[in-house]
């Protein structure tokens, strides 16, 4: 239904549509889990046993059916029918925006005035720099992002070492059934150095609830016309945040168009991996994603999950941890080098 040629290899006349490589991502998906769960086969590599001589595991789940997909992806995007994923947002990208949004809106947060028509004000700003920087570090996708209430936060001080301490349990997750809510871990954040102000998701939170007043209720609420908060408690929809993120690159003069509220998630995981240097398997953790890599032979060395964790969850945003172990040729002990 996906490919450009039937099940015999003859091919498939060009006036019969066909379906979408995403569609055939589904359709993988759906086999993987009725192999795997309807008819509990698990979620192991198709394989043959060297004592029985039985083929084992998932049939999804094996190298031939890899290799096609990747395949088929190529030859859909040489067609021109694969979509583009949305551009990563960088860091340097949400530094620009954080100094600009805190230009504009300091004399609004300040004092009673209102901004100009058209203009987005200082609620809209700040609601923004905090969205930012949930999506960003914790990886969240926008329908998690934009559901999540006040009393899903907590902030306390670490007894350890005198922090300020944010942690984030979220209702629900994509990836979660709803019977295992409990697999939920929470997201924990320190109030980060200086330099990572832009980011920061505990300063951020800090300065909209200053603002907002909000103590109960959607942490994301509607923006009316005139940069008023809505009262009643109608979480904002990914729409309209969209809208707002865009205006917000035209503040600063950068192309809309390539970016998405896919770009947060995308741009975190890539900031953690290249300049954090998050090993991938803590990524896969934080995040929340599956660690079932068991068809890419390079990520089964990289993730398995008996392996010891290097660093308590607790610490994966606390920059203030004891240091590692000295490097023997560049002489450094933290946990970025």
């Amino acid at each position: 239904r996906c490919d450009e040629i039937n099940l015999n290899g003859s091919p498939i006349a060009t006036n019969v549509e066909r379906s979408t490589y995403a569609h055939a991502q589904k359709m993988r998906a759906a086999a993987t889990f009725g192999f795997g769960r309807i008819h509990g086969l698990g979620m192991q590599a198709w394989h043959q046993s060297e004592i029985s001589g039985k083929m084992l595991g998932n049939p999804s789940v094996s190298e031939t059916v890899s290799s096609y997909m990747l395949s088929l992806r190529h030859r859909k995007t040489r067609a021109g029918e694969t979509a583009t994923s949305a551009r990563a947002v960088t860091s340097q990208l949400l530094e620009r925006l954080y100094h600009f949004n805190w230009r504009q809106s300091s004399a609004f947060f300040f004092s009673s005035q209102k901004a100009p028509k058209g203009r987005l004000g200082a609620h809209a700003r700040f609601l923004l720099n905090l969205g930012y920087n949930l999506a960003f570090c914790g990886l969240l996708r926008v329908d998690e992002l934009l559901k999540i209430q006040m009393q899903d936060i907590s902030v306390s001080r670490n007894p350890r070492t005198g922090q300020t301490k944010l942690t984030l349990r979220l209702p629900f997750r994509k990836t979660i059934l709803l019977n295992n809510l409990l697999d939920i871990k929470p997201f924990v954040w320190y109030e980060m150095p200086e330099e990572y102000q832009h980011i920061c998701v505990v300063r951020a939170f800090s300065r909209w609830v200053l603002l907002s007043g909000l103590t109960e209720g959607y942490l994301f609420r509607k923006i009316r016309a005139g940069d008023r908060l809505a009262e009643e408690n109608e979480p904002m929809t990914s729409e309209q945040f969209l809208e707002l993120f865009r205006n917000n690159l035209l503040d600063i003069g950068v192309d809309f168009v390539p970016y998405g509220t896919h770009s947060f998630q995308r741009g975190g995981c890539q900031w953690l991996s290249v300049e954090r240097r998050w090993p991938l398997r803590q990524i896969c953790e934080w995040g929340g994603w599956s660690q079932e890599f068991t068809h890419l032979t390079i990520v089964k060395y990289l993730i398995s999950w008996n392996d010891n964790p290097h660093v308590d969850r607790d610490d994966f945003f606390n920059m203030h941890r004891a240091p590692t172990t000295v490097c023997p040729t560049c002489n450094r002990s933290c946990h970025c080098a």
